[in-house]
């Protein structure tokens, strides 16, 4: 026990900052997001292809751009020109739809106008705009979901939100926006909570491991806490439950009241960073992915774009399911139509088609696709916001789900019985995501504050005690 407590003296001292700075900064993050550009602001800022300006198809453009490996490819305005891009493994290649093109990447004039275009489309009132910089990375362009979009200019618009805009330089696409709030609020919620630095953050694998190993260290200290809170404790004492006095008293006490919330917080916020470690990740087989498509992805499947039918799409994705190439309109982030080779049109896959495409996944182990209700405590929202989501439950040795989206036709994920518990461990606990609580948001934001509030307190009082320990005595 004398090396228990030694143990959590100074493992306290040395984290007490970074649990009190955990749970005051979990309760912004639960109300301020980080900055993110919405598949609704992104719609908003988009004009709708001008068709009549298309003269090359997807495979004159490959063949122009020598893309291999392709995923998908995009038809989209870029400014005044229709462009493709290409998703392709070594990244994206964009070539102008109306000449065949390779599309030079965006340079300042450019990024520029087109940031304006899209604040005016958004209805964004901008009295002037000015150009920032070009970086590959910034505060809030870390995430690697942007990697393809690199390097990215930053459009300062000066409206009254303090808009900031970024273009990518690859495509001349509008890839996040931020505003003064967003940016105020995020210094003081999930920059200090996620340890995000930018010059760590753009490090993947260093703030990976950084952010891990002090997790689960300061998961030891919180283990060891309680371990020490319970021994010392008088159960049965008429003096009272502490032996302690003053803010040891009152330590001890809130980490006795707080022990369970603060070890399954500490707990579950290690687990955030789990990646593969422990539980399997939930990112989709590149092999599911094929075998739902059906195929290699190549162009000369789609022959002739039957863009008369798709007036005021304001992007068209080509793709496949089960081995047969579609067009995917997407006029703004709910309404879309999906045209087959046919050009028969729906809004959405139906759960035979994707039954039929999935025969082949996990060895034909794959059931029918069912709808997931939004209230399932696995649902994950598609990309169209009125299409449901598919659920593939297969009868392998791991018991995986394959969840499918409707809207596009892809794999968004795996779950397996392990991602399944990874799901409770981390979700579950960090973030109360639990269907009955996300049903009453009141109440799920009353919880998550009082506990926080609790665990913030209980962790002001190990600082203090911590300073008083380290503070040189007179």
């Amino acid at each position: 026990m004398r090396y228990l407590y030694l143990i959590h003296r100074w493992l306290g001292i040395a984290f007490c900052l970074l649990f009190a700075m955990w749970f005051a900064t979990g309760m912004v993050m639960h109300f301020v997001a980080f900055p993110t550009l919405t598949a609704d602001e992104r719609f908003a800022g988009m004009t709708p292809i001008a068709t009549a300006q298309v003269h090359v198809s997807p495979e004159q453009a490959r063949k122009t751009a020598s893309a291999a490996s392709i995923a998908q490819v995009r038809l989209a305005m870029r400014g005044e020109r229709p462009q493709y891009v290409f998703v392709q493994d070594s990244g994206l290649a964009a070539i102008y739809a109306d000449s065949g093109e390779i599309a030079p990447p965006a340079v300042r004039d450019e990024a520029l106008r087109l940031a304006l275009q899209h604040a005016h489309l958004r209805g964004l009132n901008v009295p002037r705009a000015d150009y920032a910089e070009l970086a590959t990375h910034d505060q809030w362009t870390v995430p690697n979901g942007l990697d393809p979009f690199r390097p990215l200019h930053r459009i300062r618009l000066h409206d009254d939100a303090g808009t900031e805009l970024y273009v990518s330089a690859v495509t001349g696409e509008v890839v996040r926006d931020t505003t003064r709030f967003e940016r105020g609020w995020n210094y003081a919620g999930a920059v200090v909570h996620w340890i995000y630095p930018t010059a760590l953050r753009k490090h993947w694998a260093a703030w990976d491991s950084t952010v891990w190993w002090l997790s689960l260290t300061a998961l030891a200290g919180a283990v060891t806490g309680l371990i020490v809170g319970v021994a010392r404790a008088r159960w049965n004492h008429a003096a009272g439950l502490s032996p302690y006095r003053g803010m040891h008293y009152w330590h001890h006490m809130l980490g006795l009241v707080c022990a369970v919330f603060v070890l399954t917080y500490i707990f579950s916020g290690w687990l955030s960073m789990d990646h593969g470690r422990l539980f399997s990740k939930n990112a989709a087989d590149p092999q599911e992915i094929a075998g739902l498509a059906g195929g290699t992805f190549e162009t000369a499947r789609f022959g002739a774009v039957p863009l008369g039918q798709l007036q005021g799409a304001k992007e068209i994705e080509f793709a496949l399911l089960g081995g047969q190439p579609y067009l995917r309109a997407r006029f703004d982030a709910e309404k879309q139509l999906i045209v087959d080779r046919q050009r028969n049109a729906v809004a959405h896959f139906a759960p035979a088609a994707v039954t039929a495409a999935a025969r082949p996944l996990l060895s034909g182990q794959c059931g029918t696709a069912e709808t997931v209700a939004a209230d399932d405590a696995y649902y994950v929202a598609p990309s169209g916001h009125n299409a449901p989501l598919y659920r593939l439950r297969c009868a392998d040795a791991r018991h995986t789900w394959i969840h499918v989206d409707s809207a596009s036709g892809q794999v968004i994920e795996q779950v397996d019985d392990s991602r399944r518990w990874y799901r409770w461990l981390y979700s579950a606990l960090h973030t109360f995501d639990m269907p009955w609580l996300v049903a009453h948001p009141p109440l799920r934001t009353l919880l998550i504050v009082s506990l926080c509030l609790g665990g913030l307190l209980f962790s002001l009082t190990g600082v203090v005690i911590g300073w008083r320990r380290l503070k040189p005595r007179q």
